[in-house]
This record gives C-alpha cells, sequence and structure tokens, in this order.
C-alpha cells in the first residue's frame, strides 16, 4: 500500500499559520508549537493566546551549532512557510521506534497546534510529524526505502491517540 500523501492538509496549514503570525486578533484561542528540523538546523515556534494574553518565544539553532539563540518572529514563521510549501509530504503515524531516526537529509516538521477562531463554534486541533520532499516521486521513493523502519500513515485521516489531524 502507497503511503498518504498530505499536500492537501499542508497547503491549508500554510495560511492559517500565516493569519496566526500576521493577524492575530482573527483568533480567540491559540496554543502552537512547531520544531522544524531543517539542513542540520532547529527552529522552533512556541506561541499561545489564553484569556487575552499572549505568550511567544521563537527560537534556533544553527547547523552544527549547540547553542540555541532567539529568533525574529518573521525569521521563525518564513523557515516553516518554507517548509510547508514543498512540494509533497509523508507523516509519521506513531512515535518513532527505539533506535530509528529521521534521515536528516529530508526536513521534517512537528506540528501541535489547536486554535479558535472568533466566532467558531468549537477549537480545533492538530498533531502531526511531517517530512517534507521537492515532489511527491521523492517521497514516494523515501517511504519504499523506509518500508518496515519507519511508521508511515498509509489510510487517512489519522486519528491516534497522540498524532491526529484536525479533529
Amino acid at each position: 500500500m502507497p503511503p498518504a500523501l498530505y499536500a492537501d492538509l499542508t497547503a491549508a496549514l500554510r495560511p492559517l499559520l500565516a493569519e496566526l503570525h500576521q493577524t492575530p486578533d482573527l483568533f480567540q484561542t491559540w496554543d502552537a508549537h512547531l520544531e522544524l528540523v531543517a539542513a542540520g538546523g532547529l527552529v522552533v515556534v512556541k506561541s499561545k493566546r489564553a484569556k487575552g494574553l499572549v505568550d511567544s518565544l521563537f527560537w534556533g539553532r544553527a547547523p552544527g551549532s549547540s547553542e540555541n539563540r532567539q529568533l525574529p518572529e518573521a525569521t521563525a514563521f518564513a523557515a516553516i512557510d518554507r517548509f510547508l510549501g514543498l512540494g509533497a509530504h509523508l507523516a509519521l503515524s506513531d512515535a518513532l521506534p527505539e533506535g530509528a531516526v529521521l534521515d536528516e537529509a529530508f526536513p521534517h516538521c512537528a506540528v501541535k497546534i489547536s486554535y479558535r477562531k472568533k466566532g467558531a463554534p468549537k477549537a480545533l486541533s492538530l498533531s502531526m510529524i511531517f517530512i517534507g520532499f521537492n515532489d511527491e516521486a521523492d517521497a514516494i521513493a523515501y517511504a519504499e526505502r523506509a518500508e518496515g523502519n519507519l511508521p508511515l500513515v498509509m489510510t487517512r485521516p489519522l486519528m491516534a491517540d497522540r498524532l491526529h489531524e484536525w479533529r
């Protein structure tokens, strides 16, 4: 069975994160935690709005460095946006098995976000780990090489205990 591709979900996530970054007043509440590993570097976005108060932290680590540094909000969101704009994405269906690691040649991003827009009847949440590729052919080839070693999503929607699509 071929792996599930997530172009539709990541395409919808891009404008949502852009709204959160550019027009946060559209949201009543949110809790976002994104960790992107790409080209040996790390970018982390943590932002939360509860009871009208916003608490945000944007930091990262340059490739080959062990020192974390604070990043400008725009830089952090731009890195996440570039990742979500890649041509294809696969997702993990569960935590990595003990001893397994993701190939550093391919960027990957853990996304945990819940939000409620003003006037919306309920909050929505998403918890996923995506791996990014230039195109679908790269994604399929990666999945074939990783078969049996990585718990990739094969059928959608993913609704596991810890990792899940929008609910």
